[in-house]
């Protein structure tokens, strides 16, 4: 039988295709909306048996005509945290997702899905419980409000059904993500532009650059995605590193990878802000109250439904990123000389 990835010519959905092909599984019907036409590069070195446009797929599906698949992975969704037309999220996230699930509810089929962290907005405990949840913009909302299906859902289910409630997730596949892509990503271009990195300001009782989040690897990402497809236990699970890291510390990691492939010596964080490699600016007012500063995953729903992989660190998974990067642009290992400060 086949396996369906939806937004799989998206981030995390490309990177599932192809670790599923470095299993051997070529069987996939891959699903997604190429309005974005770029997006289709993330497809080009995977193996896909069939190509559906997203709004064709979900026809099929409501008219029952689309042979039963082996799992449906649901990665497709809208994620831009800064989206403004409120109807176009619920419909794309919520009305979508629902529809896919009783789909899959009908025929069986397991079904794992793209959450997300901003379904907890400002708290300052992130446990998959209804008392620490409170988005802060509608895609959070969009997929807080799924999560409540499922919650009321699963005494009941006839096949298994799993969130995964991402963190910032980072790592190859995400240019076309453009302004939404990783900060990770960002320092990189910006360091092979100007030579330098730029971070937020102290802000939330943080010092310059020491907001702290859940970054986790694309890689990890996929791992929990395969994880709960062998070992399905229905519920919804944080998906994060389990560790909050500084801004600064991506930030040093991208500096230090790029320098090391020049042959240069490691810098301190110290050194590299007096050297002009790291910047900080103000913070944004248009994200007062709706940032959050601090996230970290609580992994103990996950840990305890079997997946016991360890997580990369900021300092891992930044690094080999980075290397990834500067074999798709070329000249990335020589940034620009910095202006100094003053």
């Amino acid at each position: 039988m086949s396996i369906i990835v939806t937004g799989a010519a998206g981030f995390i959905g490309a990177n599932l295709v192809k670790r599923l092909n470095e299993r051997g599984v070529t069987d996939i019907v891959a699903v997604d909306n190429l309005t974005q036409a770029d997006k289709f590069r993330n497809l080009a070195d995977c193996e896909i048996a069939d190509y559906l446009d997203k709004t064709d797929f979900i026809a099929r599906v409501e008219r029952r005509a689309i042979a039963r698949p082996e799992v449906v992975f649901h990665q497709g969704a809208c994620s831009d945290t800064m989206a403004t037309d409120g109807r176009y999220v619920m419909d794309n996230n919520y009305r979508y997702t629902l529809a896919l699930f009783e789909w899959c509810q009908a025929e069986r089929v397991p079904f794992i899905y793209a959450s997300s962290a901003a379904t907890y907005g400002l708290a300052s405990v992130f446990r998959e419980e209804r008392a620490c949840e409170g988005p802060l913009n509608v895609y959070g909302y969009s997929k807080f409000l799924f999560d409540q299906v499922l919650r009321q859902r699963l005494a009941g289910l006839t096949a298994p059904a799993i969130g995964l409630r991402y963190f910032n997730v980072y790592g190859p596949r995400e240019s076309h993500k453009g302004r939404m892509a990783s900060v990770a990503f960002h320092h990189f271009h910006q360091f092979r532009s100007e030579g330098r990195v730029r971070l937020f300001e102290g802000s939330h009782g943080y010092a310059p650059g020491e907001q702290r989040r859940d970054f986790v690897h694309v890689d990890d990402a996929v791992a929990v995605n395969l994880h709960f497809w062998q070992h399905p236990v229905s519920g919804i699970y944080n998906t994060g590193s389990g560790r909050a890291q500084s801004f600064n510390e991506v930030a040093l990691t991208v500096v230090n990878t790029l320098r090391t492939e020049r042959g240069e010596p490691a810098l301190t964080l110290e050194q590299a802000v007096a050297q002009g490699l790291i910047e900080y600016v103000a913070f944004p007012r248009a994200l007062e109250g709706k940032y959050q500063a601090f996230t970290e995953a609580d992994l103990t729903r996950l840990r305890a439904a079997g997946f016991a992989a360890p997580m990369q660190t900021v300092q891992q998974g930044t690094a080999a990123y980075m290397r990834w990067l500067m074999t798709r642009f070329p000249g990335a290992g020589v940034p620009a000389t910095p202006a100094r400060p003053g």
